[in-house]
C-alpha cells in the first residue's frame, strides 16, 4: 500500500515538472517558433474538442433515428 502512494506522487512530481518546464522552454524560444507552435496546439485543440462534441450529438440523433428512444 506504501509503494502505491509512493509511485502516485512520483507521477504527480514528474507530470509537474513536465507541464512546468515546457512553459519556461517555451518563454526562451524565438518568438516566430513559439508562435507558431503555440499557435498549433490551439487549433489542433479546438478541432479535437469540435470533432468530439459532434460526434457526441451524432451519437444522440442516431439513437432517435428510428422515432423511439430506448432506454436501459
Amino acid at each position: 500500500m506504501n509503494r502505491r502512494g509512493w509511485r502516485a506522487k512520483l507521477l504527480r512530481s514528474v507530470t509537474a515538472l513536465a507541464v512546468g518546464g515546457s512553459a519556461f522552454q517555451l518563454s526562451g524560444c524565438d518568438p516566430d517558433v513559439r508562435d507558431t507552435l503555440l499557435g498549433g496546439l490551439e487549433t489542433t485543440s479546438q478541432t479535437l474538442a469540435g470533432s468530439l462534441i459532434q460526434a457526441f450529438f451524432l451519437s444522440l440523433a442516431d439513437d432517435d433515428a428510428d422515432g423511439s428512444l430506448t432506454t436501459t
